[in-house]
């Protein structure tokens, strides 16, 4: 049996409290981090109901169904194309895992998911779920939601793009926790990410018109199959991934063969490549010897971007530049996970951390491809690992990145060029305090709206595309008002965080929000931040007994 991590314990919850106030919700995990096993345990709970797991590629139905076994020793059927899962009253298993093209298939005159009934099912979990928005998933939902009310939806996926959460927002009815890249590294889950740019004289993209939000597929191609780019992409690849395991994005299936037969030119048996009509048994064969080592380089044209799980690869070769962060996102994803049995003995990030740098795979290596890109903003690393960075922060790593010769420790960076950031908005902050100081004496306080971010010293929140959708809960929104806050003046994404701040105050025995607002109208220059709820008091106080006046402190300033 698995033991769940504490993290995939907090995002259960998290999942389970949703469910008490909507019926669907979903999570986002990065891809490494055990979204499965979340899974698996929220389909051990609903039991004795059955639960319902779909998926849309054969490698997924089975790892699903191994997880969900390994984890709660639940059986599992599948039904996926001539396997059917059994209906019948004495052998029907509490789990069934199917795709999601089989569901939608005919089956005389209805569809497959006919089989089964809504009745019998407590959860519904949807894998990959930035894929709900197609049809085909939405006439699986509306077929079990539709005739059982009671039925709970679960989506998790590692990469909703930002341009496709409006939409998910009109799938799932919430959201029930979100674990970014840039976290799971720092909590010693995921291996740290370096990214190498690598110049390619003559290789333009600026030509290549954006079709769907991204590359034109067909002229991107082109590009990458000419024999000068060709050679220039494998060249600069061999001395980068020297022993290492490795795996090949291409663009087409032609480049995907072609850098295939070069690297064997290289060195006999190093490489395979796989697409999407490659049959069935030589893809289980080419995977099988690319875990056990017998291939080193894997080249693949729209195949390993999910379900495909082998710590064992150091090196991501990004030879098809995309536009979309989603599509970037799986494929680096690919890579970040720590070779086995290399983490989970260690119960603290620090430990976590040190295993992982003394392992035999201390770090993983992303490697892109520069050129002319003309108009077109190409995806790279920094903008897959900001997380709760600024967008600041993560463009000026991605130009640092793009300008550098050598390969890039891209959580450094971006922590370094954040705390820049931080000491310049600091230094502008300071130089604007001293301004209003000088025109304390003349000021006439009055009452006016509160800035919440401003009086508790918070950093606000980037507005997302979930807040066009979002509303805040009436029992959030009465939350916001017993605080002396007006909800309408918040987004959802500023409202949850202002929430999430209050409570931390709140368990921390920090000054409350009432409190801050005095402690800045007095004291503008003083950080309410951590600021403890007895020093606000004494500060509050000293202003009272000086008859409401300004005053100084009687202690050392808070340092902000």
């Amino acid at each position: 049996m698995i033991t769940p991590r504490d993290y995939q314990q907090a995002i259960r919850q998290a999942i389970v409290e949703k469910w008490l106030e909507f019926t669907s919700t979903m999570a986002v995990m990065p891809t490494g981090t055990g979204k499965t096993i979340v899974f698996a345990l929220l389909v051990g709970d609903v039991q004795p109901q059955r639960a319902l797991v779909v998926a849309h590629r054969e490698e997924l139905i089975f790892q699903a169904r191994d997880k969900i076994m390994e984890t709660t020793g639940l059986d599992c059927s599948i039904e996926m194309g001539e396997l059917m899962a059994s209906n019948n009253i004495y052998t029907k298993s509490p789990v069934v895992i199917a795709t999601v093209q089989t569901l939608n298939s005919a089956c005389g005159d209805r569809t497959r998911m006919g089989r089964l009934n809504p009745k019998e099912f407590g959860l519904l979990v949807i894998d990959e779920a930035h894929r709900a928005t197609a049809k085909t998933y939405k006439n699986i939902i509306h077929y079990f939601t539709s005739n059982n009310p009671n039925l709970k939806v679960l989506g998790l996926t590692a990469t909703p793009d930002r341009s496709d959460e409006e939409a998910l927002g009109r799938v799932f009815q919430s959201a029930a926790f979100e674990y970014p890249i840039l976290d799971a590294i720092h909590d010693g889950w995921l291996v740290p990410v370096e990214q190498q740019m690598v110049t390619i004289a003559g290789l333009d993209f600026s030509h290549i018109k954006t079709t769907a939000g991204d590359l034109n597929g067909k002229e991107l191609s082109a590009v990458m199959e000419s024999e000068r780019n060709l050679q220039g992409v494998a060249g600069a690849s061999i001395p980068i991934i020297g022993t290492k395991r490795a795996i090949v994005f291409t663009a087409s299936v032609k480049q995907a063969e072609i850098l295939c037969d070069i690297f064997n030119r290289h060195r006999s048996g190093m490489a395979g490549w796989v697409c999407g009509k490659t049959p069935k048994d030589s893809r289980r064969q080419l995977l099988e010897d690319f875990k056990s080592g017998g291939i080193q380089v894997l080249c693949n044209c729209n195949v390993y971007t999910e379900g495909f799980d082998c710590p064992e690869v150091e090196v991501v070769i990004m030879a098809s530049p995309t536009k979309s962060r989603l599509r970037y996102t799986q494929r680096a994803g690919r890579c970040m996970r720590p070779l086995a049995g290399v983490v989970d003995p260690h119960p603290t990030r620090a430990s976590r951390k040190l295993a992982i740098s003394l392992s035999a795979k201390p770090r993983c290596r992303l490697v892109d491809f520069a050129g002319d890109s003309g108009r077109h903003k190409l995806v790279c690393t920094a903008d897959i690992l900001s997380g709760n960075v600024s967008e600041e922060a993560a463009r000026k790593a991605a130009d640092t990145v793009r300008q550098s010769a050598v390969p890039v420790l891209m959580t450094d960076l971006l922590k370094d060029e954040e705390e820049k950031i931080r000491k310049k908005l600091e230094a502008q902050r300071l130089a604007e305090q001293a301004r209003k100081n000088r025109l304390l004496a003349k000021v006439q306080y009055s009452t006016q709206t509160v800035d919440a971010f401003n009086v508790m010293d918070i950093h606000p929140v980037r507005h997302g595309a979930w807040d066009n959708v979002r509303v805040l809960s009436e029992k959030g929104s009465n939350f916001l008002v017993r605080q002396g806050f007006n909800p309408d003046d918040y987004s959802y994404t500023e409202a949850v965080r202002l929430i999430g701040e209050i409570m931390r105050r709140f368990k921390g025995k920090l000054a409350t929000p009432g409190q801050c607002k005095l402690v800045k109208k007095w004291y503008p220059e003083l950080s309410t931040r951590d600021m403890k709820q007895i020093e606000a008091s004494r500060l509050i106080q000293e202003v009272a007994d000086a008859g409401w006046k300004r005053n100084q402190p009687t202690r050392e300033a808070i340092k902000p």
